[in-house]
């Protein structure tokens, strides 16, 4: 069992989507910062991304790691592709996911991408909208992706309320 643990973990890849370099001008001098946004995922359907501020770069990925690595979510997928069209959102940014036949490949921007590539997500086609702020897309992509269920689970939530 602890065996199973290990190969799992060493399984998760991550990717870095962002890094940010802050500057805080004090009396003292300039003090820079730098934020970094990391995204985690298998590439069997378990996603996350993670958000890590530090003063050294190393750091920041460091911490963002261990934060994706804990926000991991289980992504539905219909063989190397999304079930059925999603709507994600967050803040400012939407992004329109819709399955594609195979062969198609990843038509996403680089935020997005990194998001569905490491789901395991083979063939899809992707649109944002409104803002593209890195940070808001890949929540966003995310959030869609969660919101994916599969007929049997549509099924029994209509016969739920029928009742």
């Amino acid at each position: 069992m602890a065996e199973e643990a290990v190969r799992e973990r060493a399984v998760v890849e991550d990717t870095v989507v962002e890094i940010n370099r802050c500057t805080a001008v004090t009396k003292g001098g300039k003090s820079l910062s730098f934020s970094a946004l990391v995204v985690a995922g298998d590439g069997r359907g378990q996603v996350g991304c993670g958000f890590g501020k530090a003063r050294e770069v190393p750091s920041a990925v460091t911490k963002a790691s261990k934060d994706a690595r804990k926000s991991m979510a289980n992504i539905l997928l219909k063989g190397d592709t999304i079930p059925h069209e999603v709507w994600g959102r967050y803040s400012a940014s939407r992004i329109y996911m819709r399955p594609a036949a195979p062969g198609t490949g990843i038509k996403a921007g680089a935020a997005a991408r990194a998001v569905l590539e490491l789901a395991g997500v083979r063939n899809i086609l992707t649109k944002c909208y409104g803002s593209r702020n890195p940070i808001n897309v890949v929540k966003a992509t995310l959030e869609g992706l969660k919101g994916l269920r599969s007929i049997e689970e549509v099924n029994s939530l209509r016969e739920a309320q029928k009742r």
